[in-house]
């Protein structure tokens, strides 16, 4: 069975786009239905007497998986929620700061944006250039342009538009000892990158699941060392905030029970870290090597075939790379909906699946994914494709 065939993706659309909403294999989907089919069983038994314990048991294997102490974890739907629950904890006030890189997630940077806004303060932003010479450029420009009163510093693992692996633990370690509280949105990190979070030392960290590593979509955790859990609240307040404290710690109290809601994603995280492994020799390690190295194939295979500098060396690339193309290129706008035109046009003419996103005044940024379903052959369509639009053949 070819590795590919463990995906229901569709056969004749070329996906490069994993890092987006990532892609569930077939054995995953199934372990997260027999979830749904068990609710449906017996609603009340599920939710009253199974769902905690299940819980647990999942935050114990994830926990694990992370290096992460299980008391610092809690389950959220998405990166974007954890942001949320930490910088409206803060309790911002005017005159404080917030420190943001312009590689960062727009999403997330709304949300410390919005947040200062309402409170009177400022949120600051790290210029780090792109194309990036080495992490030493990125290092240096997070720590220039970082502010004395800083609340707290959202620094990006691995950057959605610019696709570089940020040098978090150099990071965390200089900002923590500025006494600035750094969140790592490592929503691309988790299976594309090892992660020890204990060690890295940041105060909060949060990653997506259904990326990398594969797990249905509305799964991904927050964590928060030992010492800044007190006064962490989630975005939704439920039952735990007055929940008598037994068996768990009032910060799972407040984040485990966001009221009904559809846990199977959650709780498919441990049959998710069982499947996937078996796919690629050398487990979790084998899937990070392979998919690291065919994203650097295919960065070439695009970068020779078309003309173009790489935006950053080896070192800072995971399971994606991206391209700075020209403002102008195939004459293309840059638009300004959902999907830009170029991106749209790969989709209708050519049947490729890849982002293409605004990059300041110098033109777009279309960033390739590579995961064990991707083959070579894919990333040499996408070249062939953009070397006729570039040459003005727009049907």
């Amino acid at each position: 069975m070819n590795v590919k065939d463990n995906w229901r993706l569709a056969k004749e659309i070329c996906f490069l786009n994993h890092g987006s909403f990532g892609a569930c294999p077939a054995a995953v989907l199934d372990a997260q239905q027999a979830l749904r089919e068990r609710i449906e069983r017996e609603p009340v038994t599920f939710f009253m007497r199974d769902y905690h314990g299940l819980l647990d048991e999942t935050r114990q294997a994830l926990a694990a998986w992370l290096g992460a102490d299980a008391a610092g974890l809690v389950f959220v739907p998405n990166a974007t929620t954890a942001v949320n629950a930490v910088v409206n904890s803060l309790a911002l006030k005017p005159g404080d700061a917030l420190l943001v890189t312009n590689h960062g997630y727009a999403a997330c940077t709304n949300a410390l944006t919005f947040a200062a806004q309402r409170a009177g303060a400022r949120v600051v932003a790290a210029r780090v250039p792109f194309p990036v010479r080495d992490e030493d450029d990125i290092v240096a420009a997070v720590l220039a342009a970082a502010p004395a009163r800083a609340r707290l510093a959202l620094i990006d693992h691995v950057t959605s538009p610019t696709a570089l692996v940020f040098p978090a633990a150099r990071i965390v370690r200089a900002l923590e000892d500025r006494g600035i509280p750094v969140m790592i949105d490592g929503a691309h990190a988790p299976g594309m990158l090892p992660l020890e979070l204990d060690a890295l030392g940041a105060s909060y960290y949060t990653g997506n699941c259904h990326k990398w590593m594969c797990n249905p979509k509305g799964a991904a955790f927050l964590y928060a060392r030992a010492d800044t859990r007190d006064g962490l609240y989630p975005t939704v307040i439920s039952h735990g905030l007055t929940s008598p404290i037994r068996d768990r710690s009032r910060f799972h109290h407040l984040f485990d029970w966001p009221g009904t809601y559809d846990p199977t994603a959650v709780l498919t995280l441990p049959a998710t870290l069982r499947i996937m492994p078996a796919f690629c020799e050398g487990g979790w390690d084998g899937i990070r090597r392979a998919n690291g190295a065919k994203a650097l194939r295919g960065r070439d295979c695009i970068a020779r075939g078309l003309g173009l500098a790489p935006c950053a060396p080896d070192a800072l690339l995971g399971a994606m790379a991206s391209f700075l193309l020209p403002r102008d290129f195939g004459g293309f706008p840059a638009g300004d909906g959902l999907i830009p035109p170029l991106q749209e046009h790969l989709f209708r003419a050519y049947g490729i699946e890849v982002p293409v996103m605004p990059w300041d005044e110098r033109g777009h940024i279309l960033r390739i994914s590579a995961h064990l379903y991707n083959e070579d052959e894919d990333y040499a369509r996408l070249r062939d494709a953009l070397a006729e639009i570039g040459r003005g053949a727009v049907s």
